[in-house]
């Protein structure tokens, strides 16, 4: 059995200049003012368009993120609904296979220190699910019946792709004290990436959830 952190990886995320501009030009549609787009406008009407709450306008970009999560999270993210998903399926993927290394490998709950006795019966189911997991497919069971036993720490690995609009919503929902810690685990930073790259976007939430 592996044990890992949870993690991401930015897929695609759109050129911060180039996106601005994209934005810029599809926002002063609404108000007719394409006369004053200018080399350095295109930042500074972004972020007044982000301030005013008029967020329908950067809709039209978006960013793909591959989570790297258990299965409790990955339920969490799926619930979003302008968005797009691709998820490791446990109908198909067969952990007993040898391109699996013949085990499961299950997400770390970071809440838990490792010499915890809390940490060590987690880790005893965990070792108990792999092990009827294995039992069960030596006996046949196909790997969607063998899943029944497979716990919500499986690693699952999830690509998700969502316009800028709605990756600001996840964030005000996801990093927010209210939300599982193992998903604020993973959008906290998520967040301060976004940031670092798309300022005029996402900044303000950064702040806002670093304070």
């Amino acid at each position: 059995m592996q044990v890992i952190a949870p993690s991401f990886e930015i897929m695609h995320f759109p050129e911060a200049e180039s996106i601005l501009r994209h934005l810029e030009l599809a926002g002063r549609v609404c108000y007719k003012s394409e006369d004053k787009i200018t080399e350095e406008s295109a930042g500074n009407f972004i972020s007044r368009i982000v301030r005013s709450g008029h967020e329908s306008v950067i809709e039209h970009a978006a960013a793909t993120v591959r989570f790297v999560c258990d299965r409790g999270v990955s339920h969490e993210l799926v619930r979003h609904r302008i968005a797009s998903f691709s998820q490791e399926s446990t109908r198909y993927a067969n952990y007993a296979k040898d391109k699996f290394g013949r085990e499961i490998t299950v997400i770390r709950p970071f809440f838990w220190a490792e010499d915890s006795q809390a940490y060590a019966v987690w880790k005893e189911a965990m070792l108990a699910a792999e092990k009827a997991y294995l039992e069960l497919t030596d006996a046949g069971a196909r790997p969607q019946e063998a899943r029944s036993v497979l716990p919500n720490s499986l690693k699952t690995e999830v690509v998700m792709t969502a316009n800028l609009r709605e990756w600001r919503h996840i964030f005000r929902l996801r990093c927010d004290g209210a939300s599982h810690p193992q998903m604020r685990e993973l959008t906290i930073p998520l967040l301060a990436e976004f940031s670092r790259r798309l300022p005029e976007l996402f900044a303000d939430l950064h702040e806002h959830f670093s304070a």
